[in-house]
């Protein structure tokens, strides 16, 4: 195990977490596609930054936000939700 291993927090369940990265366009693009590979392949999916890691396993349906403001300084956001997935089944009737 290297040292950056050793120094990694695991982001977990009861805890709020955010980072912002400015990043270029082939950067931001590069990350989602990786992003998009794993919501297309997997139910689960992880994300590492340099001093930490959050996995994460998620449910359906995932909202997707497009918003475009057009005034002034146009700017476009493309936001995504993930609603957490649960392992709890649901009360039986008998």
């Amino acid at each position: 195990m290297s040292d950056v291993d050793d120094e990694q927090s695991t982001i977990r369940s009861g805890r709020n977490f955010e980072e912002e990265y400015r990043l270029d366009a082939s950067e931001a693009g590069e990350f989602l596609i990786a992003l998009g590979e794993q919501l297309r392949d997997d139910d689960k999916l992880t994300i590492v930054g340099d001093e930490w890691e959050l996995p994460f396993a998620f449910g359906e349906p995932v909202e997707l936000e497009v918003e475009y403001e057009g005034v002034d300084e146009p700017e476009l956001e493309i936001e995504l939700e993930l609603p957490g997935r649960t392992d709890e089944s649901g009360p039986e009737i008998k």
